[in-house]
């Protein structure tokens, strides 16, 4: 189940709350918000209330999103860029655009879309929209990512994942000459932009191991060993030390993005190192870098 809290501006002075919400959420009917609404899954500053409902600028709308029936995750043949299988894991390149599981906005196409076609004996889940799924990727992110065949395989690596025993890296081409260093800095929801993360005070702990392996002109290809597993936490820590993700359109540069021609945050997951969940055997799965990435990297870091 998603969750969205939106503040009420001035352009939406004295508009009823779920045309409000249509408005602001345009993938979904009026009619949708009605349904919320008369299932208390709408709060108008943390108090339940009806369609009818007038806010003030300034009130806190929190959202609820139910998944309806067209949304429930349902197997798709797309074809899935497989770097290892066996009978409990498998686990995949994943490419740009592609979603990791359905959710408000993404119904299909997703991760779980194909896991679903591909194995027809995936174990039952808890959530019906993450069989499998012991982490997740952000769409426009590319590399390694890893399911779970069967609920024993599920269980073990959510294990190895909660106690920090898997060691991700990524590549990331991002702004200027970054220096290695390691950033602690908590990180949570952005108080006003409410899709966005960013470090906050309070926030959960996060840290990130950085090392440049190459720089040129205004560019540093970048190593990223994230050490806890906050949403977006390599975005946002670069981000934080003026060192943003080329293509970012979130955290990054509009003037750099263009400057280049990168429409998506070049961010890979390279390398996923963890103990197989059944055999305990160490594994190493490596993703090979994307194209988009590639060109760059020739043509901008490494000529």
């Amino acid at each position: 189940m998603e969750t969205e809290t939106i503040i009420v501006s001035d352009d939406e002075k004295d508009m009823r709350i779920d045309k409000l919400l249509s408005n602001r959420f345009e993938i979904h009917s009026r009619s949708y918000f009605q349904y919320l609404i008369e299932n208390q899954c709408v709060l108008l500053n943390g108090q339940v209330i009806k369609k009818r409902a007038v806010p003030s600028v300034g009130d806190e709308i929190s959202i609820f999103f139910q998944l309806t029936e067209e949304i429930l995750a349902t197997p798709e043949n797309i074809p899935l860029n497989i770097l290892f299988e066996d009978e409990h894991i498998i686990a995949i390149n994943k490419p740009a655009s592609m979603v990791t599981h359905p959710a408000v906005g993404n119904r299909t196409k997703t991760f779980v879309n194909a896991l679903l076609y591909h194995c027809s004996n995936l174990a039952p889940s808890e959530d019906p929209l993450r069989p499998g799924i012991v982490h997740r990727l952000d769409k426009d992110t590319t590399g390694v990512l890893i399911a779970a065949k069967t609920v024993r395989a599920h269980q073990a690596l959510i294990s190895q994942f909660s106690n920090r025993k898997i060691e991700k890296q990524y590549l990331a081409i991002c702004l200027n000459h970054l220096e290695n260093q390691k950033v602690d800095a908590p990180i949570a929801r952005h108080p006003v932009k409410r899709k966005e993360m960013a470090v906050v005070e309070n926030g959960k702990q996060a840290i990130t191991c950085f090392q440049t392996i190459a720089f040129q002109n205004d560019l540093s290809l970048v190593l990223a060993k994230p050490v806890t597993g906050r949403t977006h936490q390599i975005r946002v820590h670069l981000k934080h030390i003026n060192h943003p993700i080329l293509g970012d359109a979130t955290y990054g540069s509009a003037k750099a993005n263009k400057k280049y021609h990168v429409e998506r945050q070049l961010l890979h997951a390279y390398k996923l190192q963890f103990t197989h969940p059944i055999t305990n055997v160490a594994m190493e799965i490596v993703a090979p870098i994307p194209e988009d990435m590639k060109k760059i990297i020739m043509t901008h870091i490494k000529n």
